[in-house]
């Protein structure tokens, strides 16, 4: 019999890394799971992949709400297929000072970038080890590793996803499971017209996110006998 077809699911995917992800994963011949919150971009780009002949789900799911994550997910794979790769990539940012941050600000950031994450592995590894393991893979930053003035509560997130990354990875080795955390440099996505985001970068030096989706890709892609643990891309014109 041949292999079945993989399945990759991707949060944030209606634009930026995760939509970029879509795109290079649908032409790798991946059937896709796509999470965002607009339903509209979604249909958008399903619409796009159309072409290449693989099957697209979409849900317009807010990983902000807590409570809708694990219903949102059961829809989604309910309608029959089960991914064999988890890319978490929906997240946020936020800059100011941590002594001035609002209370709401820091729990909405800590739900999208840490929390949401954690749903969605909980929801989704009964599924992975019933079909005898899968591939987890987290976007994270840089700034898991570095302390950054105005950007604290991101740096806070994203270095407790990668502590969450590799707990997991322990935990669910035995099952079939492999982990891996993509560290990424300053991407020239939305992001930075967030209205939580207030920066000068020039944007034209940031890795664009079809690098970003090729490493993904990349991850994913690596026999079932190896794990790459954490891959890093910069720019190379150095740390923004």
């Amino acid at each position: 019999m041949p292999d079945p077809t993989p399945v990759a699911l991707i949060s944030g995917a209606s634009r930026g890394i995760g939509a970029a992800a879509a795109r290079c994963f649908a032409a790798a011949g991946y059937d896709l799971l796509l999470l965002a919150r607009s339903a509209a971009d979604l249909a958008a780009l399903a619409a796009e992949l159309a072409p290449l002949g693989r099957r697209v789900e979409t849900l317009a799911l807010d990983l902000a709400d807590p409570a809708a994550i694990g219903p949102g997910l059961d829809q989604l794979c309910g309608r029959g297929l089960t991914p064999s790769v988890v890319i978490n990539n929906a997240g946020m940012a936020y800059t100011g000072s941590l002594a001035e941050m609002p209370l709401e600000q820091w729990q909405r950031l800590m739900q999208l970038n840490l929390t949401a994450v954690f749903q969605v592995c909980q929801a989704l590894l009964p599924r992975l080890r019933a079909t005898g393991g899968g591939h987890i893979i987290n976007v994270s930053s840089h700034a898991a590793h570095h302390a950054f003035p105005d950007w604290g509560a991101y740096c806070v997130s994203k270095a407790a996803l990668g502590s969450l990354g590799r707990c997991l990875a322990a935990e669910e080795r035995s099952h079939g499971i492999r982990v891996s955390t993509l560290t990424l440099g300053a991407v020239n996505t939305p992001l930075w017209e967030s209205e939580t985001v207030h920066s000068s970068f020039d944007r034209r030096a940031m890795l664009e996110a079809e690098r970003a989706a090729e490493a993904l890709l990349y991850l994913a892609q690596q026999p079932a006998t190896l794990v790459v643990e954490d891959l890093t891309l910069m720019p190379a014109a150095g740390v923004f």
